[in-house]
């Protein structure tokens, strides 16, 4: 359950926001381009924008490191972003995600299940809600919201992230297949030819 009203005072609700508009500008973006960098970081800020929120970042999972490597952020610091490399095995927050669920930590200061809490002490950030990045099932990495104030997101604020989120990962699924068509191309090509041709 996301909501928590132990203590309704010291916490805040997102501001209704008009989530179909920001929806309709990322799908416009990725189907309109495979520049998969600007693609990712567009979302993140129209999510940071949309929801009102610190920032968000995206982080795509090394299989080979179990590492959470960051892909698009907005709104976080040079000095967070480089408080350590983000593990799964020591992030039980992004663990849990990865399994498939959202998961909201309503003070990531003093939660255990967040790897670097005195850095988001430091960063300003209490809040956090993670939501798979999916791919045929397949969870590929996470998406994060960050806010400045202990808050509750509600049903259509996880959604809306969560939508994001699987956009997000369409656009990476495209962006590797792409990848791997032009890389076949190639191959065939130079096998035919005996020489490089690019696209």
């Amino acid at each position: 359950m996301m909501k928590d009203d132990s203590n309704t005072k010291s916490q805040a609700e997102l501001p209704t926001r008009d989530y179909y508009k920001a929806l309709h500008q990322a799908a416009l973006t990725i189907s309109s381009s495979l520049e998969l960098d600007q693609v990712l970081q567009s979302v993140v800020i129209s999510i940071t924008e949309a929801m009102q929120v610190k920032a968000c970042g995206l982080r795509l999972l090394d299989q080979d490191t179990g590492q959470l490597q960051l892909s698009a952020v907005n709104g976080l610091s040079n000095e967070y972003l480089s408080k350590g490399p983000v593990n799964v095995v020591n992030s039980p927050i992004d663990s849990e995600a990865l399994k498939g669920s959202p998961v909201y930590i309503p003070d990531v200061r003093t939660d255990a299940r967040f790897q670097y809490k005195e850095a988001a002490r430091q960063e300003g950030l209490v809040s956090v809600l993670c939501v798979p990045l999916e791919v045929h099932g397949n969870a590929i990495g996470v998406m994060r919201v960050y806010t400045d104030r202990q808050t509750n997101f509600l049903e259509d604020d996880i959604q809306f992230l969560s939508v994001l989120a699987s956009l997000a990962a369409l656009a990476i699924e495209n962006a590797r297949l792409y990848e791997n068509i032009r890389n076949s191309y190639h191959g065939v090509m130079n096998a035919f030819w005996g020489t490089h041709v690019s696209l």
